[in-house]
């Protein structure tokens, strides 16, 4: 027998809440949010990154990767259409996936995509503004860093950041590099991003410290991009995906 799912953020109330109670539910429920698109990241091992030059191409290709089993994607804000289009209909065509924005670089672009319904932002760099901009609520900043100091991606993380994304990890050195920053900084989470392909690196960045790894042309590949070719957009998808989570389980 299935027992019956419930969430703490729509408990009913017995009578009616002091300021106090309000404010520590909201609190609760926005950490509670946030913490699911945490989890669903580091389950998955994999984020999906679209970029694609028209509405139509973005949402046929993201469907297809959705479809083929990638449960967390990010849309960059290159693409056409990105928050009034693509993002709203990703999120009520499938509403258990985890939908963000990439290579957000102002507070203003923040707040659109999250009220478009994005889960995650993630910016190339540290944008502090963003980062003030998200403490406390429900949407998770992953901001991009490339140094141990930049640790930032220790200040990213001093800064509040959850998640901290490398980038660009393969000019860095890839695994080795993953696996060095790792040792010092084994209490803060990582995601490697750039030029990682399908195979073996994804079970090798894993294996080495990061929690999960972005794949753009290793999933929407540019041929098939260029062809529309969506089912072999969906069979690159599925095998990400069962990559990531054979990664992650071991």
């Amino acid at each position: 027998m299935a027992l019956a799912s419930f969430s703490f953020c729509h408990r009913p109330s017995l009578g009616f809440p002091t300021p106090a109670a309000a404010l520590s539910s909201r609190v609760s429920c926005s950490s509670h949010r946030l913490n699911t698109t945490l989890t669903e990241i580091n389950n998955s091992g994999v984020i999906a990154c679209l970029r694609a030059n028209s509405v139509e191409l973005a949402l046929e290709a993201a469907g297809a990767a959705l479809t083929g089993d990638i449960s967390v994607l990010e849309v960059t804000m290159s693409t056409p259409g990105v928050f009034e289009v693509i993002l709203q209909e990703l999120v009520q065509n499938h509403p258990r996936k985890i939908m963000g924005v990439g290579t957000v670089l102002n507070a203003k672009d923040a707040k659109t995509a999250i009220n478009a319904g994005a889960k995650f932002l993630m910016s190339p760099v540290i944008l502090k503004e963003i980062m003030d901009d998200v403490q406390g609520g429900e949407v998770l900043y992953i901001p991009g860093a490339m140094t141990p100091t930049e640790f930032w991606i220790f200040s990213a993380y001093n800064a509040g950041a959850k998640i901290v994304k490398v980038y660009p990890v393969t000019a860095l050195g890839g695994t080795q590099y993953i696996s060095a920053l790792s040792k010092p900084f084994s209490h803060i989470p990582m995601v490697a991003s750039q030029g990682i392909k399908i195979g073996n690196s994804i079970g090798e960045y894993i294996a080495q410290g990061a929690s999960a790894v972005v794949l753009s042309d290793a999933i929407f590949d540019k041929e098939a991009m260029g062809q529309r070719n969506f089912n072999t957009i969906h069979e690159l998808a599925r095998l990400a995906a069962s990559q990531g989570v054979k990664a992650v389980e071991r």
